[in-house]
Parts: structure tokens; C-alpha cells; sequence
């Protein structure tokens, strides 16, 4: 029997595959000091209770406390999380993020007089006109734009004592997920949260197979904890909506951004009408593995041997891929990748799955993965870096006052740095088998982004409205509506296991606990391909306005900061420009496939 291979514990990793994360505290004990301070400076706060419609210069002197405020505990909440997210198995990490928690909420509660108080004035409309308010100006148009949804002060007190308590299950998922959950093994190796992405690609069928239902019989060994912790959450959110009068739970999570809800049925509806171009690739891809039946654990299988890409040649690829982008650009970008430290891509015992970017309260932006050296970890690199370096201009161009940009916003800046880096690795290949690996990891995008992400967007929107109608949702009820949107993906084209595959929603419950998130990767996907497009014609003035776009941040709405640089995202024909690019695809590897077979 082969041996299981054992990954390193945290400690043992190069210090080069880590990021700096001393630049936001240089010792745990410079953590627990500002921790141990934070409760006072929060205290303080309540002074300002009943204050704040004394003048203009009051209400600057709160906003400006609040802006200091939220910025400390932004930066004590990245340390806590990032410490927790490299070693979920760190009980002193977890605690940080618990201590970071209940400061939030403190702080929540404390000051949930300031928006009843600043929408009860008269004068704030005409305040916002005043020089000394400038960089506060978008955060309170905002405020009152949202008027009606704002309750008085003693439910909005209670209101924000409920966040911690509420978030309890948003914090035990993590738990159960990277310490609780054990995988097996495949192909001799033991699967874990950080390569089972890796493992799911391998080229041994039965490693694949092995990997694909370990990972879901672990899931499906808990399923009705889980369920029950992502009911819960959906009650919660239906609560919240209802508590500030929406009308509805997307409804609710929507308007803070200004965001329709008809975009989200606009991109279902648009992807149930492409669905045909998924059966598709389901049947090229079948042939070109040259299997009798296509099942779930072949979906990421390698069409030709893959070649090892290691961090090194993915920051190149990545480097030479954005250079319409400008120099600056570029410099800043390569900087954080290589000395500045912004990455941690070790692989690592006891490290969750996934990937991220973090703001670092203004620090660095870093970026959390692991590297697997396949070309989906060069592919996560582009995209986290879009997200870091869309921080990193945006914060340089307005201050803490202004809001950071949204999730609609993010998922604009990462798919364009793959789609861009992409394009350009397809133009320079220079052979067959690497053209098909650029077209795979593009598929394999589309997939996650285009096929995954609008599938749980269904999914969510239909969970919440059987628990707005009062009706209950249990593990099979969820298993089995994740099945069923899964089968008009598939169509005749993949074998499904309804049970495995149905348990899927459970796999990607950190998108689903940050409420109606999962449907931006579609749509962040699409606006980045039409961004693209404007390079061709027009190079320099799509570079204008598309770095426009990143340094604008949060001070424009999503919808509107796009329509600035050229994309309507009230219009299906984003997402529908971006199947056109899907279909491309799935005709360049058809094509590849018939030369193959007529040689």
C-alpha cells in the first residue's frame, strides 16, 4: 500500500511562500496591546450620542472618530482572520477572530444611534455641501438614500447587539470544514481542503474519482449540521429584511449597492437560455477523453499532460499578459507578488481551502491561496491580484471615509486580469498542448464562474424564498434542489451521482453565507470581458477608463462606475458577449480535436 504524503505544519513552510503578515502587527503581543485598547477607544464613542446635530463641525468630529475606529478594527479583524485561514487548526488564532468579533459587534451596538440621530436632522442635506464634509460626502448621500430603512435608535441599537450572536454559525462553519471534515485519501495521498483542487485535475481517473467522492461523502456525513447552520443563516437574513422593511431578502442585500434585482434574473435567465453551449462541451469533452460515459470527477480532467507551472512563471506570464495596463502598473503589481510579500502560497497541514484578497486595512492588499503548480494556480494568482492591486489604486485615490469598493465592483477587476493575462498567453502559446492548457484553465474558469457561481445563484434565490413563504428546508430538500439545477447544466452530457453532486451547495457555503454573493462572479466575469473588447479598438482610452474604473473605489456605484467605462450591466448582452467568448472556446478545442483525430 503507497504511503499517505504528509504536508508540512505551518511552521516548516519557506518564509517566501508566506506574506507579511508582521506588517500589520510585528509581534502577536502588538496584536493583543491594541486589542486590550480598542474596548475604551469603542466606549468613547458614546459620547457622541445626541451630539451629532450640533453643527457640522460635530458631526466631522464623529466621522472622523469612527473612520480611525473602524480602520483599527479592520486591521486587528485581518490579522486575526489571516492567522486563521493559514492554520484553522490554531486555537489562539480562532480566538483572535472571536475576541475581533465581539469588538465589531461592541462597536456596532455602540454606535447605532449615529443613523437614526444624522437622518432625523433637517440640515444634513444641506450639510453635505460644507468643504470640512468632502470626503464624507458619498458615505452620507448614501445614508439617506437609504432613509427608509433606517429604524429608530433603540432597534437599531438592538439591531447591531445581534450581529455577533448572528454571525455564531458563519464562525463554526470554518471549524467544522478545516478541522472536523476528513477526506481519505487518494492516489496515496491524504486529501485536505488546500490540494484537493489538485487532486480533482489529476490525470489517473481513479484518483480523480477517489478525491471527487471523499470530498463529497465527508460533506454528506454532516449534512444536517450543515443544512441546519445554513437554514439558520437564511432565517437570519430574511429577519434583517424584514426588520428594515424590504420587501425581500435579495432586495435587501442589493439596495446598499444600488443594484437591481432584475440584474441577477437577467443573468439567470440568460444563463438557462446558454445552457445548450454546456451540453456542448460536455460531448467535446467526452470524445476527447475518449470515455464511454462523462462523470462529475472527469469534468476537470486534462485533455493533454500538463506541464508543472511553478509561482516563478506565473508571476512572468501574469507580468507580460497585463502590460496594456501601463508600467506603473505593472512595477506595483510585481513588487507585492515577488518582495513585498503580499502572498501566502504555501501548502500547509491544517490551511483552508480557497482563495482571497484582504485590503489589509491599508496596509497591504494580500492575497491567501495555495499553490498546486497547475495552471488553475496561475489562474487564481491573476484574479487575486486584480483584487489586490483594484485596493491598492483605489485606496491611493480616496481616503478611509470613502467606501470601499463592492463585491459587484471586485469581481470586475479580478476576471479582467485573467481574461486579459489569458488572451495574451493564447496569442504567444507557441504549441499545441499549451494552447489546449490555456483553453482548459479558461474553461475551467467559465466553469466555476459561469456554470458553478449561477447555479448557486438559483439555488440561493430559491432557498430564500421557500423560507420567506414559511416552508422548512432540510439536507435532502437542499441536496436535492442542487441536483436538479445542476442536471440543466449537464443536460444528457454528464452521469450524474444526485447525491454527491446534490451536496455541492455545502462545499461552497462560505459564498452562501455571504449572502447573494455567488451571482457577482457571472456578472463580474461578464463585465470584464466586455472591458477587454475596448482594448482592441481603442487601447489607450480603454486603459483610461479602465484604471478610471479601479481608482474610483467605492465613490460611484457599481452600475454607474461601469456605464462610465463603458458597460451597461442592466443589458443582457454583457453576459451574453461573454457566452459568445464560451462558444469560442468550446469551437477552437473542437476543432483541435478533430485535427488530432484526423493524424
Amino acid at each position: 500500500m503507497q504511503s499517505v504524503k504528509a504536508l508540512p505544519a505551518r511552521a516548516d513552510v519557506p518564509r517566501e511562500e508566506t506574506w507579511d503578515i508582521e506588517a500589520l502587527y510585528a509581534t502577536p503581543d502588538a496584536w493583543q496591546a491594541e486589542a486590550d485598547a480598542l474596548p475604551a477607544a469603542i466606549q468613547a464613542m458614546s459620547a457622541y450620542a445626541g451630539t451629532l446635530g450640533q453643527s457640522p463641525e460635530r458631526l466631522l468630529a464623529y466621522l472622523t472618530a469612527a473612520d480611525d475606529l473602524e480602520l483599527r478594527l479592520t486591521r486587528l479583524m485581518s490579522y486575526a482572520s489571516m492567522s486563521a485561514s493559514v492554520d484553522g487548526r490554531d486555537p489562539v488564532a480562532a480566538a483572535r477572530r472571536d475576541v475581533t468579533s465581539g469588538l465589531l459587534a461592541e462597536y456596532g451596538s455602540l454606535t447605532a444611534f449615529a443613523r437614526p440621530e444624522l437622518l432625523a436632522l433637517d440640515s444634513l442635506e444641506g450639510w453635505l455641501e460644507r468643504p470640512e464634509l468632502k470626503d464624507h460626502r458619498v458615505r452620507l448621500s448614501r445614508l439617506i438614500r437609504n432613509r427608509p430603512h433606517v429604524r429608530s435608535p433603540e432597534v437599531e441599537e438592538l439591531l447591531g447587539a445581534v450581529q455577533a450572536p448572528f454571525a455564531s454559525e458563519r464562525g463554526i462553519h470554518p471549524a467544522l470544514a478545516n478541522m472536523d471534515l476528513q477526506f481519505g485519501s487518494a492516489g496515496g495521498e491524504k486529501i485536505t481542503q488546500g490540494n484537493v483542487e489538485r487532486l480533482t485535475t489529476d490525470p489517473d481517473r481513479e484518483v480523480r474519482r477517489a478525491a471527487w467522492e471523499g470530498y463529497a461523502d465527508a460533506h454528506l456525513a454532516l449534512k444536517h449540521s450543515q443544512a441546519a447552520m445554513y437554514a439558520t443563516n437564511v432565517r437570519q437574513g430574511v429577519f434583517m429584511a424584514r426588520a428594515r422593511r424590504y420587501p425581500d431578502a435579495i432586495t435587501a442585500s442589493l439596495a446598499p449597492d444600488n443594484i437591481p434585482v432584475g440584474v441577477v434574473t437577467t443573468l439567470l435567465d440568460t444563463y438557462r437560455a446558454h445552457t445548450p453551449i454546456w451540453h456542448r462541451y460536455w460531448r467535446v469533452r467526452r470524445e476527447w477523453l475518449g470515455l464511454p460515459e462523462l462523470r462529475e470527477y472527469d469534468v476537470k480532467a486534462p485533455l493533454v499532460g500538463t506541464r508543472p507551472v511553478s509561482y516563478a512563471q506565473a508571476v512572468e506570464w501574469i507580468q507580460d499578459g497585463l502590460q496594456p495596463l501601463g508600467e506603473e502598473y505593472i512595477q506595483e503589481m510585481r513588487k507585492g507578488l515577488t518582495s513585498d510579500r503580499w502572498v501566502d502560497y504555501a501548502a500547509n497541514d491544517g490551511k483552508r481551502q480557497g482563495a482571497y484578497s484582504n485590503g489589509g486595512g491599508r496596509v497591504k492588499p494580500y492575497i491567501f491561496m495555495t499553490w498546486n503548480g497547475t495552471m488553475s494556480s496561475y489562474s487564481t494568482l491573476a484574479h487575486e491580484i486584480g483584487h489586490s492591486m483594484h485596493s491598492l489604486l483605489s485606496q491611493r485615490e480616496h481616503p478611509h471615509s470613502v467606501p470601499r469598493y463592492t463585491l459587484f465592483h471586485a469581481e470586475v477587476a479580478s476576471n479582467f486580469n485573467q481574461a486579459m493575462s489569458r488572451a495574451n498567453l493564447l496569442r504567444r502559446a507557441g504549441d499545441t498542448d499549451l494552447e489546449i492548457q490555456v483553453i482548459e484553465e479558461a474553461l475551467g474558469n467559465f466553469h466555476r464562474y459561469f456554470f458553478i457561481m449561477p447555479t448557486l445563484a438559483a439555488f440561493e434565490m430559491e432557498v430564500y424564498e421557500r423560507v420567506q413563504a414559511g416552508r422548512p428546508v432540510s439536507a435532502p430538500d437542499l441536496i436535492a434542489l442542487t441536483a436538479d439545477l445542476l442536471a440543466q447544466g449537464y443536460g444528457d452530457g454528464v452521469q450524474m451521482d444526485r447525491e454527491r453532486s446534490g451536496i455541492m451547495w455545502a462545499q461552497f457555503s462560505t459564498h452562501l453565507y455571504a449572502n447573494f454573493y455567488a451571482y457577482q462572479y457571472a456578472t463580474g466575469i461578464s463585465a470584464a470581458h466586455q472591458l477587454l473588447a475596448q482594448f482592441d479598438a481603442d487601447p489607450d482610452g480603454a486603459r483610461e477608463r479602465y484604471l478610471a474604473f479601479l481608482r474610483s473605489g467605492g465613490s460611484l456605484d457599481p452600475i454607474d462606475a461601469l456605464r462610465e467605462a463603458g458597460v451597461d450591466m442592466l443589458s443582457p448582452e454583457p453576459v451574453e458577449a461573454t457566452f459568445r467568448t464560451l462558444a469560442g472556446y468550446v469551437d477552437r478545442l473542437e476543432e483541435l480535436l478533430r485535427a488530432r483525430t484526423t493524424h
